[in-house]
């Protein structure tokens, strides 16, 4: 059945708390509560693995640049270092150019604030309200920005059926037609899928016939545990029209807390983009900008990187078994646990927290009523497998007992 805008849930039209930070939510939800052992978080997706050591030395060399005011295009060196990394690292149909198809960003979620609004007034006229298209769970940002931005944001359901990516078979024209942005993230987020190279050819086409933009969120693609996952530049065509994708270096470097990354596509996009961003958006001081050209320029802490996700996804697979629907995901370094059987979402994350001091977030924070009244996220968990393999396993080890 064709997925049409009226069975979905538009911005406005949402549980209250459906805006509201999901680490707010859980703080609030585990305030009754005292952990009842030593304290192990899995909640927030902050990498705790070492920060790279070409950093200090690397800030060290260009300290005084940050007595001046970076432009907001991002220095030449950063463009250069990001392309050169993307023509290594993916197949794409040419080299982008760094000086019109690069722009630095204060890590990807500010980029992806900033594109919604950007992409209102890009794009041409719609055929009734601008609506914003997104997975649902997803990355609070994405409705966010739809919502400031003055667009419906229409959710579209990430289960186990549909491979945990948004059916592209349920989309009626009459919502295509309205569309200015899709937001697609691959790796998912919470889920770990991976979008094959047919599915984000198919995406690229519906963007292309009803003219909006896709915004992909690949700030996970450098971690994972089998295949390299692919990019939606790689399906944009020789002029990446309509495609852009956002990188970010806090989890592929370890480095969270540096806010650095870039936006990469589309042109005539990031044309307008870029106007919007040099009077609104924060810019990315000029010592950081080096740093990052390091980090582009060295894959070794990258793949020792996913050496130490590889460890923490070995013991998941040891301790959980094939408990709670668990399975290996394809990227990032998430699980996404069904504890539906176990009292749901909500009463899990109470009695690991009170019970085991394991804090975790429930899936239905993390994604939004669909127009049905039905969240694709309630009754799960996720767990963000971020610290070190000894915390790791154990916080497995009482996941397990806690919960049988």
């Amino acid at each position: 059945m064709a997925m049409t805008a009226s069975s979905l849930a538009p911005a406005g039209a949402v549980h209250s708390d459906g805006e509201r930070s999901p680490f707010a939510r859980l703080t609030e939800l585990l305030a009754p509560y005292t952990p009842g052992k030593p304290l192990i978080t899995l909640a927030v997706g902050e990498p705790q693995h070492p920060v790279p050591d070409f950093v200090g030395p690397v800030l060290a060399q260009h300290i005084a640049d940050f007595g001046r005011y970076p432009a907001a295009k991002g220095i030449e060196p950063f463009r250069k270092a990001a392309a050169r990394w993307l023509s290594a690292r993916f197949a794409l149909p040419r080299a982008i150019d760094p000086d019109h198809e690069i722009l630095v960003l204060n890590g990807s979620r500010e980029g992806l604030f900033f594109a919604a609004h950007a992409a209102l007034r890009h794009v041409g006229p719609r055929r009734g309200r601008p609506a914003i298209l997104m997975p649902n769970p997803f990355y609070p940002v994405y409705g966010v920005g739809a919502r400031t931005a003055g667009c419906d944001s229409i959710y579209l359901p990430t289960t186990r059926e549909n491979g945990f990516l948004p059916d592209l078979d349920t989309l009626d024209e009459a919502t295509l037609s309205r569309t200015i942005a899709f937001y697609i993230a691959s790796p998912a987020n919470p889920q770990g899928s991976v979008a094959s190279p047919d599915y984000m050819r198919r995406l690229k086409q519906l963007a292309d016939r009803f003219g909006f933009l896709i915004f992909s969120d690949e700030c996970y693609s450098e971690i994972y545990t089998r295949q390299a996952p692919g990019s939606m530049l790689e399906h944009a065509g020789p002029d990446y029209t309509n495609v852009i994708a956002f990188q970010s270096l806090s989890k592929r470097s370890n480095v969270p807390g540096m806010r650095v990354g870039f936006a990469a596509g589309d042109r005539r996009f990031l044309a307008a983009y870029h106007e919007l961003r040099n009077v609104a958006a924060p810019q990315v001081p000029v010592p950081l900008q080096h740093v990052a050209v390091a980090a582009y320029g060295d894959e070794a802490h990258v793949e020792e990187n996913r050496r130490l996700y590889r460890a923490k996804f070995d013991l998941a697979d040891q301790i959980i078994g094939n408990r709670y629907g668990y399975h290996r995901p394809d990227g990032g370094f998430c699980v996404w646990l069904d504890v539906a059987d176990r009292g749901g979402d909500e009463a899990v994350a109470v009695k690991l927290y009170r019970d085991a001091g394991v804090r975790v977030v429930p899936g239905s924070y993390l994604a939004r009523l669909q127009g049905d009244g039905f969240n694709p996220g309630a009754g799960y968990i996720r767990l963000a497998l971020v610290a070190d393999s000894e915390s790791t396993g154990e916080a497995l080890h009482r996941l397990v007992e806690a919960l049988g």
